[in-house]
């Protein structure tokens, strides 16, 4: 029987706090309850259900380029892999690089770097797709959301495609609470805005969304119209053998049907802001926004991405008659009838250290759901 082993990858943690610098796993979740990054905390937790990991993440806290005194701050990336778990594992190991090479060239960070980085990344797993389409040829069906947040002098950057989720906690003090505001804009056919997206952008393709079973896909294959990778829908040469006949679209296609470009905001930081929650699609089937940050807003910070995690899991075990207790103890693979892998990064924000561009704080990497090769 083949096993699946999954572990972290940190590299120089600039904290001790939390325990274990390089997060621990209990069953199927591992975590890291608590960690220092170059503008304040931060907590971060993976669950699995799927069979294969197909969740990645990653935060980034030191130099944001290769320049000896370039930006610093800190990155996060959650990639939410579909089809199987190449792309995500390429994006956590690409990604971050990309960056890093786009904002010495503009010797910045700006939303112009972060595309590039995307649509560089992009380009790098296509032509990864064509080499090795012969002998893999169901690698050009494998894609992933991403979801990417930049923190550096005093703003936040947001990028993304696909349907993971950023959300920011704000203190409302008329109402003595936080508000929850959503940075990321979602790429989802269930989003009436992103059908009629769809439909200006083919006006000849009556099916480009299609109901199935109550839910909206483009194609009637996916829900998300953007992301990394799915190379049989934005190139037409993956659309034919070796793919199997099932993954075929009946006819050819001269554009791309789905698309790579991020959506990006950027936003000035201030003093209400606390903290930001990043967040896969599995976290947000089961907690709206305000429910999110009003956890983190309510527990101590240490763990608190477990939390999140924990409280998504009792609704799921709710939705199906079941006892908590009970749905932790299915296996992965089952468990995807209950709930989808889900990764969770808070990011706090220390008011003091927003405007340190310059500050040399110490480096750190820590990537969370890594796979390491399969033992017998």
């Amino acid at each position: 029987m083949v096993m699946l082993c999954w572990r972290p990858s940190v590299k120089r943690d600039g904290s001790r706090r939390g325990g274990d610098p390089n997060g621990r796993f209990k069953g199927l979740m591992w975590y890291k309850d608590l960690g220092v990054h170059a503008d304040g905390e931060f907590s971060m937790a993976v669950i699995q259900a799927n069979n294969l990991m197909e969740d990645q993440s990653q935060l980034e806290s030191g130099p944001l380029s290769s320049v000896k005194l370039g930006p610093q701050g800190t990155f996060v990336g959650v990639y939410d892999g579909h089809g199987g778990p190449e792309t995500s594992r390429f994006i956590n190991n690409a990604m971050f690089s990309n960056l890093k090479k786009f904002a010495s060239e503009h010797q910045e960070i700006s939303a112009d770097a972060i595309r590039k980085s995307f649509l560089k990344t992009e380009e790098e797993f296509l032509s990864l797709v064509k080499r090795q389409w012969q002998e893999k040829p169901q690698i050009a069906t494998v894609g992933s959301c991403c979801l990417a947040g930049v923190i550096c002098s005093g703003l936040l950057y947001t990028a993304n495609v696909g349907d993971s989720r950023a959300v920011l906690g704000r203190v409302d003090k008329a109402a003595k609470s936080v508000a929850a505001i959503q940075l990321s804009t979602e790429h989802n056919a269930s989003i009436e805005s992103v059908r009629d997206e769809l439909r200006s952008l083919h006006p000849q393709d009556s099916q480009i969304v299609v109901l199935k079973h109550n839910v909206w896909r483009v194609k009637g294959i996916i829900q998300v119209s953007r992301s990394i990778g799915d190379a049989y829908l934005k190139k037409s040469e993956f659309n034919q053998a070796p793919l199997l006949a099932r993954f075929r679209l009946p006819e050819p296609f001269s554009e791309p049907i789905l698309s790579a470009e991020p959506s990006i905001s950027v936003h000035k930081l201030s003093s209400k802001d606390q903290f930001v929650i990043f967040a896969s699609d599995g976290l947000w089937d089961h907690l709206s926004n305000q429910e999110a940050v009003d956890i983190v807003h309510s527990h101590p910070r240490n763990g608190i991405a477990r939390e999140l995690i924990k409280a998504a899991l009792h609704i799921a075990a709710k939705k199906r008659e079941m006892r908590y207790s009970d749905l932790k103890k299915i296996d992965r693979g089952v468990r995807r009838h209950f709930h989808d892998d889900i990764t969770v990064v808070v990011v706090f924000i220390d008011p003091f250290s927003m405007n340190r561009s310059s500050s040399r704080s110490s480096i750190l990497s820590i990537r969370g759901g890594t796979p390491s090769s399969p033992k017998m």
